[in-house]
């Protein structure tokens, strides 16, 4: 007799983003989410495999979604002090699109929600999302300064990820259209002053 797959999956990683969302990481269980779901464990355990591959695909679900629509804006953006800015600004279009993604992917602590059991395929994509946010910062460092060394990787950093996560992320700013200005003057002013001599 086969073994019982998900049509959608989605389904599955909604459910799972969703309760860890509102109950935290450990309420991501196979049984809460057969539950929400009407799947079936063994359904569930055929398509992920475990908890851990469920929960890492969770995460790296929201994780492309959040790069793609990064990258998106960056084309649209054009020149090059733009394309950081709406790169920087990134969080607040990524929460209008994909609420729920959102707070899973800057709201949930990473180590708290991916364990060490990880299964190596799932490690290899988390690994992969990180060099695609690295990519996209040695580009626009090309673009801007025509180098891809350390130093500027690091003034984009500051850019891409410091500036956003203190002034829209951590003082739950993200609608907030003051909020979105400070953040703009700001990463201008880094890119005014730019990276360290390389």
């Amino acid at each position: 007799m086969p073994r019982p797959r998900i049509h959608d999956p989605d389904l599955v990683l909604d459910a799972a983003e969703a309760l860890a969302v509102a109950s935290g990481p450990a309420a991501v269980t196979i049984r809460a989410v057969a539950t929400a779901t009407g799947v079936s464990n063994g359904a569930l355990y055929h398509s992920f495999g475990s908890r851990a591959e469920l929960v890492g695909r969770t995460w790296i679900r929201a994780a492309h979604r959040f790069l793609a629509l990064q990258a998106e804006l960056v084309e649209a953006a054009g020149d090059g002090i733009e394309a950081v800015i709406a790169a920087a600004e990134a969080p607040a279009a990524f929460a209008a699109v994909y609420p729920a993604s959102t707070q899973l992917f800057f709201r949930v602590r990473r180590d708290e929600l991916l364990g060490h059991d990880l299964p190596e395929a799932v490690r290899a994509e988390l690994a992969a999302t990180q060099k695609t946010l690295v990519a996209l910062m040695k580009t626009l460092a090309r673009r801007l300064w025509d180098r891809g060394d350390a130093a500027a990787v690091d003034t984009l950093t500051l850019c891409l990820v410091d500036l956003p996560t203190a002034i829209l992320l951590d003082r739950d700013r993200l609608t907030n259209p003051i909020a979105r200005h400070q953040l703009r003057a700001a990463v201008r002013a880094v890119l005014d002053i730019g990276p360290a001599p390389a």
